[in-house]
């Protein structure tokens, strides 16, 4: 579970469902079934859109690290990675 896309769907779920709901009554639909769609469309894509987002934020993050729960190379005995990893 990506911790950074869960904070980001919040963001990205009112600019999503904003910004659609804005272009149907721009376009003049002003019934309560565009104006659903475009709110389901937005909650739809919400997920989606922060999860991509966050892969960016992280792919251009020079000190972040990708994690995964596998010990290191030189980590002997009893030693593992971390507890939750973060991918």
């Amino acid at each position: 579970m990506d911790r950074l896309s869960i904070v980001l769907t919040f963001m990205t779920g009112s600019v999503l469902v904003g910004s659609f709901v804005i272009v149907v009554l721009a376009l003049g639909f002003y019934a309560w079934q565009p104006i659903a769609l475009a709110v389901a469309l937005g909650l739809v894509l919400t997920w989606p859109a922060a999860y991509a987002i966050s892969r960016w934020i992280k792919s251009e993050d020079p000190h972040w690290k990708m994690q995964s729960g596998k010990p290191a190379a030189g980590k002997t005995g009893g030693e593992s990675g971390p507890d939750y990893p973060e991918t």
